[in-house]
């Protein structure tokens, strides 16, 4: 284990298996906050109000069930969010065409310099029938996957 990734117990700071917590003031001087972080990210997954100690203050110092309801709290953030990109990059439409079932869906590919989208159908066998690389600001609506699914799934122009 290299010093960066060792584990930290400290009364405002923590670390262990990749997350990091710390308190910081609060802006204003109101206060505290924890910041949880998970390694290899660039901002924080999660600020959390924190409570003063006894002395009213400075931080209560952390504890294990403190650190472990913020790590599991950062993880749900950070899961949701991924939920959510994934389903802003993925669309899927079920479209019924001359007695089968057709899966369409379009996934946008965030390529830095060149995104796009691919455009594909998956009759009711699960077996690809069609799959095209489209512009990544193609319009994807049941009207245009009907038009294509019935055009026979040429290339979209």
């Amino acid at each position: 284990m290299s010093d960066q990734q060792a584990e930290i117990k400290e009364p405002t700071l923590w670390r262990r298996n990749g997350w990091t917590a710390r308190v910081i003031p609060n802006e204003g001087d109101e206060g505290w906050a924890v910041e949880i972080r998970k390694d290899g990210l660039s901002e924080p997954a999660l600020i959390s109000p924190w409570v003063m100690g006894r002395d009213k203050k400075n931080p209560k110092p952390f504890d294990e069930p403190a650190f472990a309801t913020f790590v599991k709290t950062a993880s749900e953030v950070l899961d949701r969010s991924a939920r959510q990109r994934d389903q802003a990059l993925k669309k899927r439409l079920d479209i019924a065409w001359d007695g089968r079932w057709y899966g369409i869906t379009l996934e946008l590919v965030p390529d830095e310099y060149e995104p796009y989208g691919v455009l594909c159908a998956t009759d009711d066998a699960g077996e690809i029938v069609a799959k095209h690389r489209v512009a990544a600001n193609y319009k994807f609506n049941r009207d245009v996957a009907n038009d294509w699914v019935r055009g026979g799934f040429s290339a979209p122009s």
